[in-house]
Order: structure tokens, then C-alpha cells, then sequence
């Protein structure tokens, strides 16, 4: 079966799925596209996109897939049901832009290359901004060749970077997220130490982002989501500490020490364990704040 380049399917239509989906409209694709929430149909069809019943039927409409999902058994469950449904046509393409497990990510490649059918890993970094302004960092993971035939695809998101064989750009993407995770929870502890000791917020974010202290974190998230009291990135708690334990999980699987990462992971459990299932990760900020309060 042969599709045109401009047809791509993009399953998974949420927070990313969406302003990802319009940049690809607005690039001149063809957009097909599935999510469980018929809210999401419906803004995908807001957007200029065509909405199907299921996943396997936008991906047989296309011909390219973007798996735009949370975590690896879903895309496991989605790929499974593709494979049922007819949708693994030989020489279709399915790139998995989701926060995927390297290892897992790994076994699929091998099982659909043997179907002839092309699969690499893409997933993205930058938030809901990011993926709006298309300045999102695509970190592919795959066969050279296959990410320069989809290059164009990937840059009307962001910028792409060719992470190295199959499976590498979910463990970039997850070992990021760990660094993400540390610089977030620890800008919050120094800016409410610096409050206790009677230094303003703002000045000591000043401070920290004129010196080698500076992070995203601090650059970006404690002033436009955690100062304003918003704590509405776009980016779940939840989906943050998956990603943390992702990638020291890697580290395990190596037989590599990661000290400071199990740590982390386990004060972000915490953490996960008193706010509400679908907080914002900018939340632990707070929940770090009024953990201070309480040891007063």
C-alpha cells in the first residue's frame, strides 16, 4: 500500500499530541489522528485534522504514525492492536515520539523491522510552549537513514538531533528528565532557604540565573509557572518521576551507580504520593515549601 509523505497519523492528542498535530497542519500534511478522549477528536478537528475511530484505522489512513503516548505498555498495547487491525503494512513508518523504555523500545524496532515495517523513537523535550512555537528538541533514536528521510517531518516541531541507534533517544530523553527533575527540586530548596533566611524569591532567582547555578528550572519554570502560583507547565508530576525511574533504571540494567538519581526518585515518590494524580510537575515546588512549613 503506498501513501503519500504529506499523510501523517499522530495517536495520542493530548497536552504535546495537539500543538504538535497543528504544526504539522500548518506545514501542509495531512493530519490523521486518534485519542481515547473524544475532546481531543473534537480539537483535532478544530485544528484542521481528521479524526478516526480508532488508532489502526488513522494509521492505515496514513501510512506514517506518530505514537504521541505515556508510557510503554501503551504504546506496546497500541502496537499489538496495529498488528490485529492490519495497520503494520509493509514499508509503513511508525516513529514513537512518547516517553517510551529504551529497552522496550528496542525489542519493538527488532520485531517490526522483521515485518518490514520501519520504526525509530523521537521523543521531545521543551514543553507545551515548545511544542506550540515548534521549538521543540526531537532526540531520535533509529537508522540514520531513517531520520533523514523524516528530518522535514521532525524539524516543523523542533530542533532534531540524532541521538544514535534505536531505543537512544528514549534513554537521552529519560536521562534529561532525571537532570530536569534534580534542578527543579533543588532550585526550590535553595530559593525557600534563601526566603527563610530573609532573601526575596525573585532576588534570589535573579541571582542564581546571572551565575553557574542557572537552570531551566530556574530560568523558566520558578518564573513563569511556580512564582505567579499557576503550576500549570503542561508537563504532569507523574509523567516526570516515570521518566526519572526510567533512567535509573538504565543505570541498574548497566550496572551503573546512581546515587543521587535513586534519591531523587524517591523524594519525588513522595512527593507523588500527597498531590492530587494529575498535578503539574511544578507543584512539587510548592509541596517542597510547605514541607519546610510544617518541620518549623
Amino acid at each position: 500500500m503506498t501513501h503519500s509523505k504529506q499523510r501523517v497519523a499522530v495517536i495520542g492528542l493530548g497536552n504535546m499530541g495537539i500543538p504538535m498535530a497543528k504544526r504539522w497542519i500548518e506545514a501542509g500534511y495531512e493530519v490523521h489522528g486518534f485519542d481515547v478522549s473524544p475532546a481531543a477528536l473534537d480539537h483535532l478537528v478544530e485544528v484542521g485534522g481528521i479524526p478516526h475511530d480508532s488508532a489502526a484505522a488513522a494509521a492505515i489512513a496514513a501510512g506514517t504514525t506518530i505514537l504521541m503516548l505515556p508510557n510503554s505498555a501503551i504504546v506496546d498495547a497500541v502496537l499489538t492492536d496495529f498488528g490485529e487491525q492490519g495497520a503494520l503494512v509493509p514499508e509503513s513508518v511508525i516513529i514513537d515520539m512518547s516517553s517510551s523504555e529504551p529497552l522496550k523500545t528496542r525489542a519493538n524496532a527488532e520485531r517490526l523491522t522483521a515485518q518490514n515495517v520501519t520504526f525509530f523513537d523521537a521523543p521531545v523535550s521543551g514543553g507545551v510552549r515548545g511544542a506550540i512555537a515548534g521549538k521543540l528538541t526531537v532526540m531520535a533514536g533509529g537508522e540514520a537513514s531513517d531520520v533523514e528521510d523524516h528530518r522535514a517531518l521532525l524539524a516543523c516541531v523542533g530542533k532534531v538531533i540524532h541521538a544514535g541507534p534505536v531505543g537512544a533517544g528514549h534513554a537521552v530523553k529519560a536521562l534529561n528528565n532525571l537532570l530536569s527533575a534534580t534542578h527543579l527540586w533543588q532550585t526550590s530548596e535553595a530559593v525557600y532557604i534563601a526566603e527563610r533566611f530573609g532573601v526575596a524569591p525573585e532576588t534570589m532567582l535573579d541571582v542564581v540565573n546571572s551565575s553557574s547555578g542557572k537552570s531551566g528550572s530556574s530560568e523558566v519554570k520558578w518564573p513563569n509557572f511556580i512564582l505567579p502560583g499557576t503550576f500549570d507547565s503542561g508537563f504532569e508530576a507523574r509523567l516526570m518521576l516515570k521518566d526519572a525511574q526510567i533512567a535509573t533504571g538504565l543505570a541498574d540494567l548497566l550496572g551503573l551507580p546512581t546515587t543521587l538519581g535513586n534519591e531523587l526518585v524517591s523524594q519525588w515518590s513522595l512527593a507523588m504520593n500527597d498531590l492530587p494524580a494529575r498535578s503539574d510537575h511544578t507543584e512539587v515546588a510548592r509541596w517542597i515549601k510547605q514541607r519546610g512549613e510544617k518541620s518549623v
